[in-house]
């Protein structure tokens, strides 16, 4: 454990601050902790409340109703076409919920959803930018398979002021991933975990439903430098360029750096993926152009790199690339910093074609 999350649970136990000393969300992101300053907080408060609202839903035995409650057929209603998925109704009251405590916070000047076709102009005093995926993997929900939401906080750019609202809250939105504040993601699954870094470590916190606090679990966690795990979808192997097909034969047969065979493990849930390889090493990836460089790659990536890995897009470090729209799609790597420097060896990983797939 990190000495400075040790010591600030020792100062918790001391203050009496937690049920058996246990630091949580709120604790920890506060003036005892990590002080990330009181409008930060007061932001991630709406957050966690947000998230819990959204895994109250996910778990509801009502959610096979709940389209003809919304009035939002299934296959409606693409937005701005192929830039987005088609949105379910759970997506779309997930997106409502976050919108409303954001609005509600009162720091948040710009979000940027995946549900939305343009970014919507929230409190002109707002010193943040939020980007968010509301619901991630909301088409296996019928599975019980788990989800996710992931988001990212910039400040708002107050020299963009001037500009009209539009513009602005476009121009905001498209900050590079270098500029992060904080960025997370919230599981839900057989616990719900939000786990999230404010630019010193990623640390994870697990939703205590009988006080319905988020309970710091995973202080400052350390991807192993060195994972056993590749997470692709091995479906599209021959649709793979020969860089990528060569990396996974020879890792798989243990002839790779590491001479040991790799397994596969493949959920086909972004954020269920990414924090498997988080606490167990590895390779989490799409090589094809398909998932959101700003409300999916880059807070991600931010989270990996905090915790010691490496997030790319098979030829440059994600947090490098600047978005030139909202919806920009590009391949993604995630995971352990030996494992991507081999994988990148290999040169020839991105896909670039992708017959016979919708999705």
């Amino acid at each position: 454990m990190d000495s400075s999350v040790r010591g600030f649970r020792v100062r918790s136990q001391m203050s009496g601050g937690g049920e058996n000393g246990f630091c949580t969300l709120m604790e920890f992101v506060g003036k005892g902790g990590a002080d990330v300053g009181d409008d930060l907080v007061v932001l991630l408060a709406h957050l966690q409340y947000a998230a819990k609202r959204i895994a109250a839903l996910v778990a509801s035995p009502f959610n096979s109703s709940l389209e003809k409650q919304s009035g939002v057929a299934a296959g409606g209603g693409g937005g701005s076409g192929s830039e987005r998925d088609t949105p379910k109704p759970l997506d779309i009251v997930s997106n409502e919920i976050i919108r409303s405590s954001l609005q509600n916070s009162c720091k948040v000047a710009v979000m940027a959803s995946e549900e939305d076709d343009a970014p919507v102009w929230l409190t002109d005093g707002g010193s943040f930018v939020v980007v968010t995926d509301p619901l991630d993997g909301s088409r296996n929900i019928d599975a019980s398979i788990p989800t996710g939401t992931i988001f990212g906080i910039y400040n708002r750019l107050v020299e963009l002021d001037h500009l009209p609202v539009e513009e602005r809250a476009l121009l905001n939105s498209l900050q590079s991933g270098t500029r992060l504040v904080a960025a997370g993601y919230v599981l839900y699954s057989s616990a719900t975990i939000l786990c999230a870094s404010f630019g010193l470590g990623t640390h994870a916190f697990t939703l205590d439903h009988s006080t319905g606090d988020f309970i710091l679990t995973h202080p400052n966690i350390k991807i192993p430098p060195r994972g056993q795990i590749y997470s692709v979808n091995d479906a599209r192997y021959f649709d793979w360029p020969e860089g990528l097909r060569r990396y996974i034969d020879t890792v798989r047969q243990g002839k790779g750096r590491y001479p040991k065979k790799y397994s596969a493990r493949y959920i086909c849930s972004l954020v269920a993926d990414f924090h498997r390889t988080l606490m167990y090493g590895g390779v989490a990836m799409n090589p094809r152009d398909h998932l959101r460089l700003v409300y999916e790659a880059n807070p991600l990536s931010f989270l990996v790199e905090q915790a010691g890995g490496r997030g790319s897009d098979g030829k440059s470090r994600i947090l490098s690339l600047q978005p030139v729209k909202l919806h920009q799609r590009r391949p993604l790597f995630l995971g352990s910093s030996e494992d991507m420097e081999e994988l990148e060896s290999y040169g020839d990983v991105q896909q670039k074609v992708n017959p016979g797939y919708e999705v």
